[in-house]
């Protein structure tokens, strides 16, 4: 009997071994065809090329320190992948029955945006993909590059890709000039844009800024006194409304 109960457990294990390396097999195939069609360095000219394309160091500090905060806290700590923000999405979404956090990083989500945004083949194998080009990214680019073309590349809603033309959509000015409110809202947005744009729902655009205040709070990036400001001022704004 335990000789049967062995074999099953290694049959078991054998089973789920092939099935990670068929899963790896798929999605390493994906991220190799994706460099075939445009090599990584050719792919980020292009998107360096773009007219509305800001560099990092014209923003104001506050808006960076609000995404890294808001989105991967842990940014310049880890590489590709943030295993124990992985861990701690997957208890988070365990404990509530429902998907309430991702574990992906900044660079996963450059990974996505450059090759695989529209990519509608597996999800798992895209995953997968994503992870092989994140570490080509982070091998290839300092982290403060990484995060550039993060917020060149990411979705704001209303057709708006990037925070410089994010910026002239909603704020009608460049990104450059955002004040620290200003900053907070942006900064909140790519999470769902489909939610929290403000065209859409501005009462969900306020309850999303208020999480990424209280995130930059958390991680010592704002003094409550600042926070309060930023508050305040979500409030006189509701009453002109």
């Amino acid at each position: 009997m335990k000789k049967w109960i062995i074999r099953f457990l290694i049959l078991i294990l054998l089973v789920i071994l092939c099935a990670i390396g068929f899963f790896l097999y798929q999605g390493y195939s994906m991220y190799q065809e994706a460099l075939n069609t445009i090599s990584l360095s050719n792919k980020v000219e292009k998107v360096q090329e773009d007219s509305s394309y800001v560099k990092l160091d014209t923003l104001p500090i506050d808006y960076k320190n609000a995404v890294v905060s808001v989105e991967d806290h842990r940014f310049y700590n880890h590489g590709a992948i943030d295993i124990i923000g992985i861990g701690r999405a997957i208890i988070t979404n365990v404990r509530n029955g429902k998907l309430l956090e991702g574990g992906s990083t900044i660079t996963q989500q450059v990974a996505k945006n450059l090759y695989f945004i529209a990519e509608d083949n597996n999800p798992m194998y895209r995953k997968i993909a994503e992870i092989f080009m994140a570490y080509d990214l982070e091998k290839n680019y300092k982290k403060d590059e990484i995060l550039e073309l993060y917020i060149n590349t990411i979705y704001f809603g209303d057709g708006y890709y990037g925070i410089e033309e994010a910026c002239q959509g909603y704020l009608d000015k460049p990104a450059k000039d955002m004040t620290l409110y200003e900053a907070t809202q942006m900064a909140g947005i790519p999470n769902a844009p489909s939610v929290y744009a403000p065209t859409v729902n501005l009462n969900l655009t306020l309850n999303r800024q208020r999480k990424v205040v209280s995130t930059m709070v958390e991680n010592g990036y704002l003094s409550q006194e600042q926070a309060d400001i930023v508050l305040a001022e979500q409030n006189k704004q509701l009453k002109t409304k």
